[in-house]
């Protein structure tokens, strides 16, 4: 870019990536942004005991402002503290004020319309999109009205499905950013025996991805009663589950590649709206492939995008799939898939390589012509 950027992020955590899958989606975009030369300040709201769950100190690579989540006061000042910002990001699920954020990250705008940029950060694009349709046009979903009113749209997937949904609501922009590989932390470890096993997966368990991790990780784990499963995430704790399933509960990202490496295959799932939507391969597909574990995923379109099919990545399209795949996957082969993806991803995949997407976009919106902000305000 022609100069850095002050950042202003208006996110979930930073720094806990407790009951918040983003949170290495996160660090690893703005860390890249930040080795770049850009200022990065994250404001986060004290909630859902994240504070207390923190798994790294404030990174020396951004600013993290924890505002209260008891009042409307402390967002507020963390506004008015991110109005001297040259970009302005709202991302989505900060989970709480997300309403108030959403329209006031626009009012930062000053009256010649150049700064700051206004980004949404969409890292559910595909659960955004299907609420704000479904609302309307009964009782319209308020984001839907601001859509055209920001800059840009970013995702951490959808690729063109949601890129068209979201112009067919208005977007003046949509770009993908896909989730990514930050090689400096997603990388080789021991095995550790907390995690030893034939197939593990990680997730919390959410409405929207609990019967396909029924379908996908237990069915299958029921099939091959002689093999050892390792459920990681949590919430799962009182879910009724095979004995060949070991549940570990909350596994901090300090310990996600030691996870990635002690079973002979990892598996992802992904939520039902990304499954359909597809190319949203989630964030644990990147730290598996940088551990150089053997993925096993469930379908989806678009796949093939981010690795090759049989020699990168194996697909499964049920749990009787995935239970085939695991009782005829032989180790010298799990560790030659598992190099594989390592390979393709440190080729193609990086935060670092995103973050320069991510440069482009703002290189060319800074460069347009942008409207005042009494004409965007009515656009």
């Amino acid at each position: 870019m022609s100069a850095p950027l002050r950042i202003a992020f208006f996110g979930s955590s930073l720094v806990s990536a407790y009951w918040n899958g983003a949170a290495t989606y996160y660090r690893g975009i703005l860390r890249a942004l930040a080795a770049r030369g850009h200022a990065v300040t994250f404001y986060e709201p004290d909630a859902y005991d994240r504070q207390k769950h923190r798994d790294i100190p404030d990174p020396p690579w951004a600013k993290v402002v924890v505002y209260p989540a008891d009042g409307e006061t402390g967002v507020r000042r963390a506004l008015a503290a991110g109005a001297d910002a040259d970009l302005v990001v709202k991302a989505s699920g900060v989970g709480v004020f997300d309403a108030l954020l959403e329209a006031a990250v626009l009012d930062l705008r000053r009256p010649d319309g150049r700064r700051p940029l206004c980004a949404f950060w969409d890292v559910d694009a595909p659960a955004t999109l299907e609420r704000v349709n479904a609302a309307a046009p009964v009782a319209p979903d308020p984001f839907r009205a601001l859509i055209p009113r920001y800059d840009v749209i970013f995702t951490y997937g959808g690729g063109p499905p949601v890129v068209a949904a979201y112009e067919a609501l208005g977007a003046r922009r949509c770009e993908p950013i896909y989730n990514g590989l930050d090689p400096d932390i997603h990388r080789p470890a021991e095995a550790d025996p907390r995690f030893a096993g034939d197939l593990g997966f990680l997730g919390n368990r959410l409405p929207d991805r609990e019967a396909r991790v029924e379908e996908f990780f237990l069915r299958a784990a029921a099939a091959l009663p002689d093999r050892t499963f390792v459920l990681g995430g949590a919430g799962w704790h009182d879910k009724p589950m095979p004995a060949n399933v070991r549940a570990v509960g909350h596994v901090y990202t300090r310990d996600h590649n030691a996870f990635n490496a002690s079973t002979r295959a990892v598996l992802n799932v992904n939520r039902d709206s990304m499954a359909r939507f597809g190319y949203s391969p989630a964030t644990r597909v990147f730290e598996a492939a940088g551990a150089g574990a053997c993925i096993v995923t469930d379908a989806f379109v678009g796949v093939e995008t981010f690795f090759a099919p049989e020699r990168e990545i194996l697909i499964a399209r049920d749990g009787a799939q995935v239970a085939a795949i695991l009782a005829a996957l032989a180790p010298e082969r799990a560790r030659a898939i598992g190099a594989a993806a390592r390979r393709r991803a440190l080729a193609e995949h990086t935060y670092h390589q995103r973050a320069g997407r991510v440069e482009e976009v703002l290189d060319d919106l800074l460069a347009a012509p942008r409207p005042r902000r009494a004409q965007a305000v009515g656009a």
